[in-house]
């Protein structure tokens, strides 16, 4: 069991991009932590990105934008819907 954390590999593309939120999300789960806790920290996740990482491509662009429009209500969904497709791409 483990997980590497490497954003510029994952950051390359979209397909890479949602295999590693899966790869990390699967990491979570077999560490015991929880749906809603999961969902919270992509969440907070999603705050870091959004400030401090450049899109990488248009779909990472659109992500962003859709952030920065978001209330906090709104960004819980994104994180949750994230969390979502990052599970179906495990």
């Amino acid at each position: 069991m483990g997980f590497s954390f490497d954003l510029k590999q994952a950051n390359t593309s979209w397909d890479n991009w949602k295999s590693y939120l899966g790869q990390a999300v699967e990491f979570a789960e077999e560490l015991g932590i929880s749906e809603d806790r999961i969902v919270s920290l992509a969440t907070q996740a999603g705050a870091v990105l959004a400030e401090n990482v450049p899109p990488a491509n248009p779909e990472q662009r659109t992500m962003k934008e859709l952030w920065e429009v978001a209330d906090s209500e709104e960004r819980q969904v994104i994180g949750r819907l994230m969390t979502k497709i990052a599970k179906k791409n495990r």
